[in-house]
């Protein structure tokens, strides 16, 4: 038997920090993310054997845990002892547990759930309450070590850190910073360095956490005083990062990119910026140490007929847009070392499956003839640029501004 969700463990804790009055957060089980970006399907482990998500049965909803590095891919649903609530979120851990989270009454209510035979285990891990109904908690994207799990809860003025799972005595306090902060993104393999974007006097950049040092902050994402700067997506071994910001026009954010360290400006090419179209990285190819033009990115592609997927590298000048599979859990994948994107997907005939893309390979834009659209993809290109001189690495909020977008 499933224990009731008013049995959780009595570890409890008070933030003044976290509601789910946010409309977002409410647009169906599993909110949370930023308002008006994309948001992902199903949540996959940083190593990438697990994935959770909130399936449908009828009108009801519930978790359910996708094994992903075995011979073939197989869902095990995890139902509780009623249907999931809106705003409730999952998260796979390295271990094969699925932690849950759910709103209840003014407070967040953390479980591991875990299969049992027929039914399903539940370990209450506390509750973090939030009295502050302007305040809103969510997790932050699975740590690397995928032993830990972290939260968010942003507050009017403030916002706190919480490690919700791996901890010692349930959900444990972290760190406060000043200013309403959103995103979430890691920056190492160890799980140690967060990065957030953080809003202040009306402008957003980003900052760095360090975990380890209670919360240190430092700069880390300053294109230009008057720009809103935004961290999307980081490789650890590469160094690639993937940015939103408006500082080449002014008005309008534009994806661009730029390494963890260079002093090369960042970039915003124009085969990131599609007319009508919105891009939101979600994957990057891992293993490329030091090589971080050849890193290849996955790219939610949103337009007006639909949703489908983009590769795109820095050294290809050029996106690549593909078909995504037949019940794509949008917004959702992970790459293997050689290059290959691997896209969950669920359908009435096949419930649990991934599709296998091979990512097209890099050559210089001028040498390679353009797919056509038959082959399943349309390439924006741009024309070639020459190659930058190697440079002392200094950190992006010093990197100049000039050459911003590449023609």
């Amino acid at each position: 038997m499933v224990p009731r969700r008013g049995s959780e463990a009595d570890t409890t804790v008070t933030a003044d920090r976290g509601s789910e009055s946010d409309p977002a957060f409410r647009s169906r089980p599993g909110g949370g993310a930023d308002p008006g970006l994309a948001t992902a399907d199903c949540v996959i482990t940083a190593g990438g054997a697990y994935a959770a998500r909130l399936a449908r049965a009828g009108d009801s909803w519930f978790p359910e845990r996708w094994t992903l590095d075995g011979p073939e891919p197989y869902a095990v649903p995890l139902p509780g002892n009623q249907p999931e609530e809106p705003g409730t979120e999952v998260q796979p851990m390295a271990d094969g547990r699925v932690l849950i989270r759910r709103p209840i009454e003014g407070r967040h209510a953390f479980s591991l759930l875990y299969p049992t035979g027929p039914g399903t285990g539940e370990l209450p891990l506390g509750a973090v309450e939030c009295p502050d109904e302007g305040t809103r908690l969510h997790l932050l994207p699975p740590a690397p070590c995928g032993e830990r799990a972290y939260a968010l809860a942003v507050g009017r003025y403030t916002t706190t850190v919480w490690l919700v799972a791996g901890g010692t005595f349930g959900p444990e306090y972290l760190a406060e910073i000043p200013g309403r902060c959103s995103g979430g993104v890691w920056l190492d393999r160890t799980g140690r360095m967060l990065a957030l974007d953080r809003e202040v006097g009306g402008r957003t950049k980003t900052i760095v956490v360090d975990l380890e040092r209670g919360g240190e902050v430092s700069p880390l994402l300053q294109i230009a005083a008057d720009s809103d700067d935004r961290l999307l997506l980081a490789d650890p071994d590469s160094g690639l990062l993937l940015i939103r910001s408006d500082a080449p026009s002014p008005g309008e954010a534009r994806l661009g990119w730029g390494v963890l360290g260079s002093m090369l400006p960042v970039r915003f090419p124009e085969s990131l910026h599609p007319p009508d179209l919105a891009l939101t990285p979600f994957a990057s190819q891992p293993g490329q140490a030091l090589l971080p033009e050849a890193c290849a990115v996955a790219l939610r592609i949103d337009g007006p007929f639909g949703t489908w997927v983009g590769v795109w590298r820095p050294a290809d000048r050029r996106l690549h847009q593909l078909r995504a599979p037949d019940g794509w859990l949008a917004g959702s994948g992970v790459w293997t070392p050689d290059g290959v994107l691997r896209l969950p997907y669920a359908t009435e005939a096949e419930p649990c499956g991934v599709a296998p893309l091979t990512a097209p390979l890099t050559a210089p834009a001028s040498s390679t003839p353009s797919p056509s659209p038959s082959e399943g993809a349309s390439p924006c290109e741009e024309p070639p640029r020459p190659a930058p001189a190697v440079a002392r690495p200094v950190p992006l909020q010093q990197a100049p501004l000039g050459r911003l977008v590449t023609k």
